[in-house]
Order: structure tokens, then sequence, then C-alpha cells
């Protein structure tokens, strides 16, 4: 950061990024002293970025509210798509190693007017979620825009990948698409070091390298029900088979699609499934309204008898029943 543009550029980055800064404080980011931070602000004040300078042991600088930096020029509709937008990303955990969210939040904020920026700022502080906010698992912003490039134009990429055991790989991949799901991001592809369909976890993809080889997806391929279905044929105690004697669209919009396999048949909806615990696919199962024939394990019908015993005995209780 040593040629002068080069920090004034930043200077102004940061100055969009925050709501105010020291002297100090930008001269340490900048690696300079306070005496070139103020010529570093006159020059962007003669570029016509309005700059204010509060004076005082407490003072610093900001960018002066309301001040638009071109060429982003939002209407109200496209303002409040863009701080939903990021709302309900952090919600689902969409978000990346770096705080870019809230970054972005405080730069919009800071360049709309007080008529708009109010009622933002009110929807912000009053929206509420129905779904509890998801955990998610960062990748590095710069792993998954590689990954998503690199998908879009159907080229090779090398990747560093570090297993859930700690196992530390280098490796080739033909990336067919990314996914987000449940709060984690995955990249489906073709893995050259097994020479199979391979499916990892962005954040535990330290970095990635461009290739000159180009691939070709195979036709049709569905990235997000390869990846559902992988995650449906974990590692699990039980493996269950039932059919569902119902349509199969609805069934569909009932079942997580990454914890089951659904086949049309001439009887119903053949449900594969894996459980570590049987009493949630009988929970599951006694939820949904249509019948339905248990091929195995022969564990599953106990286990929705223990829990018919409960309903039943819950069905019975009576208020006077309760203890004192």
């Amino acid at each position: 950061m040593s040629h002068p543009l080069t920090r004034v550029l930043t200077l102004l980055e940061l100055l969009q990024s925050n709501a105010r800064l020291t002297g100090a404080e930008l001269a340490d980011r900048l690696d300079t002293d306070v005496r070139t931070v103020r010529r570093y602000t006159a020059h962007l004040r003669d570029l016509g970025i309005p700059v204010e300078a509060e004076r005082g042991r407490y003072g610093g600088y900001r960018l002066a509210r309301g001040y638009r930096m071109p060429p982003l020029v939002l209407t109200n509709d496209e303002a409040l798509a863009v701080v939903l937008g990021l709302l309900a990303a952090e919600r689902l955990g969409m978000g990346t190693k770096a705080p870019a969210s809230a970054g972005a939040l405080a730069k919009i904020e800071r360049v709309l007017p007080h008529a708009l920026r109010e009622p933002l700022a009110a929807m912000r502080e009053t929206l509420s979620f129905t779904a509890n906010a998801v955990i998610g698992q960062a990748p590095g912003t710069g792993v998954l825009l590689a990954l998503a490039q690199a998908s879009r134009a159907h080229t090779t990429v090398g990747i560093s990948h570090q297993s859930w055991r700690q196992e530390h790989t280098e490796r080739d991949i033909d990336p067919y698409g990314v996914v987000f799901h449940t709060g984690r991001w995955y990249v489906v592809g073709h893995d050259h070091l097994r020479d199979s369909l391979r499916t990892f976890r962005i954040d535990r993809i330290t970095s990635v390298t461009s290739r000159t080889d180009s691939f070709t997806a195979p036709d049709g391929f569905d990235p997000v029900a390869h990846l559902t279905s992988t995650l449906a044929q974990g590692p699990y105690r039980w493996q269950v088979e039932v059919t569902i004697h119902g349509p199969l669209d609805e069934i569909t919009r009932r079942l997580p699609r990454s914890a089951v396999t659904l086949t049309a048949q001439p009887t119903g909806v053949l449900m594969h499934a894996r459980a570590e615990r049987l009493d949630g696919m009988a929970h599951m199962l006694a939820s949904l309204e249509w019948p339905f024939t248990i091929h195995h394990p022969d564990e599953l019908r106990q286990a929705l008898k223990n829990l018919a015993a409960q309903l039943t005995a819950a069905a019975q209780r009576r208020p006077e029943e309760l203890p004192q």
C-alpha cells in the first residue's frame, strides 16, 4: 500500500465501511501518519467527495450523510430489496468469512437520503422471522467466487481440501455447480483424484487454483438433487423403506429432500431413508395424512406402537389427574 493513490482509495473504502474513524485509526490502517491522512482527505474533497472532519480530542472523519457514491443510485424499491436480501442472507447463514453483510448495510444506509434511510432502519430493527437463525459454516469469499466462476465457465480447478478428519489433500475437480443447503455451502463435481462424482463442503476448501482444462457436465445433471440424495444416504444406524399411499408431488413437499429419497410406484410412493433414531422417523410418518406400509426395519413398527401409546395416554389424561 505504498503508492499514494492506493492509500487514497483505501481511505475512501474505510470511510464507506465505517460510520466514523479518528485520524489515528486511519493512520494506523493506512500505515502512515495523521498529517498524511489530512492530506489524503483533502484529495478526496478535491474530487468532490464530501469528507467531514470533527475537531477535538474525540473527533474524526466520516462521509457526509446522504452522499451518493456514483454510479450506485437505488430507487426506494431497489434499496428495500437489497436490505431485505442482506437480512435474509444473514438469517439463513449465507455469509462468508468476511463481515460483508454488515459492511454492505452500513454503506447503503450511509448514502441514502434521510427520507428513505429512516424507514429502512425501522425495517431492519423491527423485522422478525418465524424460523430460527441458522449458524452457517462460512466459506472464504475468494474460494466461493472462484468455484462459481469455474462452474459457469466449465473450467477445471485445483483445490486444497481438508476433510473432517483433518486430512489435507490437493486435487483437481470439475465443478458442476455450487449449492447452499441448511447453513452450508457445497460444490458438486467430478473429482480427478478419485475419478468419481463427489461433494465437498466449501468451508473446508482453503484455496482454488485455475487450470487450463475445460469439461462438459453430464446432460441434465442437477447439483441440488445429487446433493440432497447424497446427504440422505449418510452413515446412519437404520435403513428405512416405507410405501406411502399418496400423491408423489404432495409427499415431496411434505418431506425433507435431504432426509429421504422418493420413487413413484403403482401402489404409492416408495420412501428410502436412513435414521439414527427410529422414534424420530415414527413422528415424521405419523405427521402425514396418508396411510403407509412398512417394509423394513421391523423395529420401526414398535416405535410407532410406542408413539401411539403415548398419544393414547395423552388423549385420555384429564386435568384433574394432574399432580397438585
